[in-house]
């Protein structure tokens, strides 16, 4: 699940770009961070880019129904653990199957180590704690603030990030939108503050990890590939410690709930990762980043048509002013040709 700036964004996030004072053009498509020849001819996908983003739209968007169903028989931390350790598996195959090369500088390590924390770890973990009280559809609608989150960071972090009028009205009108999720005019009544501010919180913390990965791994040498796979394994790690000083051994393995964490890390994580990647490749990461707009549609309809959650006409309303507010701060002015 990533997030836009995101791009990813997510790991969206972890295919880290150097800074540009000036508008960034739409990039063309280009071939991974590789060793192998510039010159090399890339070979068309077999499955059109369209297909795979809307894949990408499903997988993500279905990410936050099997949280729900996950958090059903493990506790969330389980449920975070069982999706980095299958995400991580995939991701190995893959770079075992490419020969890809792991960082060797221990600097790179401790970076990732930090970028783990703050884009896998802290997230996964706050989004699976969030829907023990909040519906799966409001946990999707929080995800979507994420850009307004980045922009607003990038203004203070990223010195070449100007505002402008179009990005700072973009930045009010998706916080308007938040606010009409929320049902601020009723008093949030009935809602969840605890729930909802932990998805807010795991919104925020995407942001903050794209930003340190964007100060501190750009021009790091190690492809984009590599640089996930390694984020992902010491996510992993880090479950793996913290997980049983609060958990104890589940006295059974349930067969939905399992399948729903393991289709949670091997799609929602690992294949989803990878479809990212090859659509960032092939179509720019402009083209790639819009997956972050239909995740909380298809989150809503998903927790409406199969889980049965109740939905006010202000989730549907507001969570469309988020998305407008989110279009509006990620976008950019032509630049003028010159002559």
């Amino acid at each position: 699940m990533c997030y836009e700036v995101r791009a990813a964004i997510v790991v969206t996030m972890s295919a880290p770009t150097a800074p540009r004072a000036t508008p960034e053009p739409r990039p063309a498509p280009s071939a991974p961070q590789t060793s192998v020849s510039t010159a090399t001819p890339a070979r068309r996908p077999a499955v059109d880019w369209r297909l795979r983003f809307a894949a990408l739209s499903l997988i993500w968007g279905f990410s936050f129904l099997l949280i729900k169903v996950g958090t059903d028989a493990y506790a969330p931390f389980q449920v975070t653990l069982g999706r980095l350790l299958s995400g991580t598996a995939v991701l190995a195959v893959v770079m075992a199957v490419k020969r890809e090369r792991l960082p060797r500088s221990v600097r790179t390590w401790g970076h990732l180590a930090v970028a783990a924390f703050f884009l896998n770890a802290l997230p996964f973990s706050l989004f699976a704690y969030a829907e023990l009280s909040i519906p799966s559809t409001l946990a999707g609608i929080c995800n979507a603030t994420s850009p307004l989150w980045g922009m607003a960071l990038s203004l203070v972090a990223l010195s070449e990030d100007r505002p402008t009028r179009r990005r700072v009205a973009g930045l009010g009108l998706g916080f308007l939108g938040v606010l009409t999720v929320l049902g601020a005019w009723q008093g949030f009544s009935g809602l969840d503050f605890g729930g909802t501010a932990m998805a807010l919180l795991a919104s925020l913390s995407y942001p903050v990890g794209w930003i340190y990965v964007r100060r501190t791994l750009a021009g790091s040498g190690a492809s984009t590939l590599a640089l996930t796979g390694s984020q992902l394994f010491l996510g992993t790690v880090q479950l793996a410690i913290v997980t049983p000083l609060f958990t104890t051994v589940p006295g059974g393995f349930p067969v939905l709930p399992t399948l729903a964490v393991v289709a949670l890390g091997a799609l929602g994580t690992g294949l989803a990762v990878l479809l990212q990647y090859g659509l960032v490749n092939e179509v720019g990461p402009t083209t790639a980043q819009m997956v972050t707009y239909f995740i909380p549609v298809i989150a809503t309809a998903a927790g409406v048509a199969v889980l049965g959650e109740r939905l006010s006409w202000n989730t549907p309303v507001g969570a469309l002013v988020v998305l407008a507010g989110a279009a509006l701060t990620q976008s950019r002015r032509r630049a003028r040709p010159q002559p």
